[in-house]
Parts: C-alpha cells; sequence; structure tokens
C-alpha cells in the first residue's frame, strides 16, 4: 500500500515539479499561463481574466548561454531567469509580464520579449513609490494593463471578476501570515526550509488551490511537534532567495530560520489590497505601493528597515543572515545602512554573496562561526 503525501511533501512536490504543474494546470483548465518576473506584477489582475499567473525563477545550475544576450555583470537570478527560458524550460508559457523593477531583471525581460515568441506586458511601476503621485499614476497603468489583457484574452475583466481575484489572493496572503505566525513558537512546527517550498508553491499554484492546501497544513501543524533542537533563530532577508538547499545547511548545523524579508518570502505576500470605494485599480495599486518595498523603492524615508526590526522582535530573532545576489546594486547599497541599523538595535548580522551555485562548505563554516558567536553573545 502506498502512504499518503504529506502535505508538506505537497508544497515541496509542487515546486520541484514546477514546470508539469503549469503544463497539467494549462491542459486541464484552457487557460493562459504567464510568466512573471518581479513581485510588483499585478497578478489579480491577469488572474480575474482566468490566467495564472507563474513567477519565473531559475535553476541553480552553472549556464553559459546568456553571454550573448545580457551583460555579465548583471546579477546570476537575472541571468538564470533568462537561461532558463532560452532553454525552452518555460516553453510553456503563453506570455511574460515585468513590472518596472531593476535594470537587470528589466534587461532579462526585454531580452526574453526579443528573442522567446511570447506576448509581454510591462507596468511602469513608480520607483518613488513615496510620492503621493505615484497612486494615480500606477492605477492608470493598470488600467493599461487590464485592457491589454483583455484584448489578449478576448474577454472583458469585469468589476466582479476583479472582486473574486482579490478575494483568492487576500484569503492566500492571510493564511500565509497564519502559518508563518505559527514559527513565532519556541520550537516552531515547521522548518525555515519547509516554509520555503510553501512560499514558493504560493508564487507557481493556482492560489485556490494552494490556499486548500494550507489550510489543511495549519491544522496539522496545530500539533506538529519536530524532533530537533530548533537551536538559534535566525531572520533570512536581502535579495531574491528560492535555495532551499541553503536554507537546509543553515538548520543543519544549529539553526531555524523563523522568518524573512525578501521577495519570494514576505515582501510576495506582505498586504492585502483593501477595497476602498469602486475602484479597484486604485486598491489594487495602493496594495502594490504600500507593501514591503525593495532597496530601490524605499526612500526618500526607509520604510523597510523598522518593518525588518519589528519582525525580529515579533519572531525572536537572534541573529540575522543577510543576503545579496552578485552584482545587485540596489541591495549592495541598502547592506551598509541596514548592518549599522541592526547593530544599533543590537542584532548579529552575517553577509553572505549570493551565485547561481553556492559554495556550501564555505558558507558552513561561517554559518557556524556565525553561530558560535550568538551561542558566546547568549552567556553574558
Amino acid at each position: 500500500m502506498i502512504a499518503a503525501v504529506s502535505t508538506i511533501e505537497k508544497f515541496k512536490n509542487w515546486v520541484e515539479h514546477r514546470h508539469q504543474y503549469a503544463r497539467d494546470w494549462k491542459a486541464r483548465t484552457g487557460g493562459k499561463l504567464l510568466g512573471t518576473f518581479c513581485t510588483y506584477v499585478p497578478e489579480e489582475i491577469a488572474y480575474a481574466a482566468g490566467i495564472l499567473p507563474v513567477r519565473l525563477l531559475g535553476s541553480h545550475e552553472p549556464q553559459d548561454v546568456t553571454e550573448p544576450y545580457l551583460f555579465g555583470m548583471f546579477c546570476p537570478f537575472s541571468r538564470d531567469v533568462l537561461a532558463q527560458g532560452l532553454k525552452g524550460r518555460f516553453n510553456y508559457l503563453d506570455g511574460i509580464a515585468e513590472a518596472h523593477t531593476c535594470m537587470h531583471i528589466n534587461q532579462a525581460f526585454e531580452s526574453w520579449s526579443i528573442h522567446l515568441p511570447v506576448k509581454s506586458f510591462f507596468i511602469s511601476m513608480p520607483s518613488k513609490v513615496q510620492s503621493p503621485r505615484s497612486r494615480p499614476l500606477l492605477a492608470g497603468q493598470l488600467g493599461i494593463f487590464k485592457k491589454e489583457i483583455e484584448e489578449w484574452t478576448g474577454r472583458s475583466i469585469s468589476d466582479a471578476d476583479l472582486d473574486r481575484a482579490i478575494d483568492i489572493y487576500n484569503t492566500n496572503r492571510r493564511l500565509m501570515w497564519d502559518m508563518y505566525n505559527l514559527r513565532k513558537a519556541p520550537n516552531p512546527p515547521i522548518t525555515g526550509q519547509e516554509a520555503m517550498f510553501v512560499a514558493l508553491a504560493q508564487q507557481m499554484v493556482d492560489k485556490e488551490e494552494h490556499s486548500q492546501a494550507l489550510r489543511e497544513l495549519i491544522e496539522e501543524l496545530k500539533t506538529r511537534k519536530l524532533n530537533r533542537d530548533p537551536g538559534a533563530r535566525l531572520m533570512l532577508l536581502g535579495s531574491e532567495d528560492d535555495d532551499t538547499e541553503f536554507i537546509k545547511m543553515v538548520e543543519s548545523v544549529g539553526a531555524t530560520v523563523v522568518i524573512d524579508d525578501h521577495c519570494t518570502g514576505t515582501r510576495y505576500f506582505w498586504n492585502e489590497v483593501d477595497c476602498v470605494g469602486d475602484n479597484r485599480l486604485e486598491s489594487i495599486a495602493n496594495r502594490y505601493l504600500d507593501r514591503t518595498p525593495c532597496p530601490n523603492r524605499d526612500w526618500p524615508d526607509r520604510i523597510r528597515f523598522p518593518r525588518v526590526l519589528q519582525m525580529t522582535k515579533d519572531y525572536g530573532v537572534q541573529g540575522v543572515i543577510m543576503i545579496q545576489q552578485k552584482f545587485c546594486d540596489p541591495h549592495e547599497a541598502d547592506m551598509p545602512a541596514l548592518t549599522a541599523y541592526m547593530k544599533k538595535a543590537g542584532i548579529p548580522t552575517l553577509f553572505l554573496e549570493f551565485d547561481a551555485t553556492l559554495p556550501m562548505g564555505q558558507f558552513r563554516v561561517r554559518v557556524e562561526a556565525f553561530l558560535e558567536t550568538i551561542g558566546q553573545e547568549d552567556l553574558f
């Protein structure tokens, strides 16, 4: 008799077999698949038209196919994502979408648009999100995106369609926070690696299906006890990170990642769409402007820093691992100020520079040394 697959394994399987899931969803529903380069893409609008947004991520494999198409000193994440497209691993996509973010991701999107035969959508996301003018500007851009989606699919998107999509997305975000809040426990019922599988699956799987599995998982976690010493409570923050093997390594040497701040984690589902009035597009625009910002949008005031610090308090964080994709200019400019901010608050930090593949042996030694430092500080 074959044992039933656990709920945790379901999320892991979705992530590890993401391409097959997408193809199966397309065959089952007849809907279109839209690859998204960034968490600023307003997925609710696409979902309202019966489209499944799928986050484009890399493979963490060495590659040598992007050199003719993308500058070698662009971040490894942007090059890895483009490589997956050039290798045909996302050949089931009907379209791709990008909201103006950093130059590296923008160029990966442009190259994909030029060299691969798919429909492309570009949303002019404001850089100065703190400006009051950013709200009507983005709402207008979302109106253009909505019209382009309607023309592409041949169907109009009604207010009822948007309401349904907003409700499904808000429900899913709320459930993610319910699951994340269980990690505040002294001995969390879920590891950081397992939580990352849940967060990654959220960006690839139909939200209704993901929410149903989340409800089951949350009920299981309420009584689940892990047979392991949680060790030091760590936060992972910085550039995009979907490297579950890295988190597994960190947790194997005496720690648990209990919370994160990066765009494949909490920044993706940080806040909900708060519908005020009858203008759905304005409400969606406000959601994306009010979420925890990326470093290249966190100005002139640094909104993200106090939010990060509050999470360290809420989750009892003893140390922060700060990651930066190699050549990532926004995070490279952000790290010195954020490190000083954490130091002033008494939070130890470890900085690691990420590439498409990681030197796990070297990183393991550095993480172990960091954990020893945290342990010594706890003695005084």
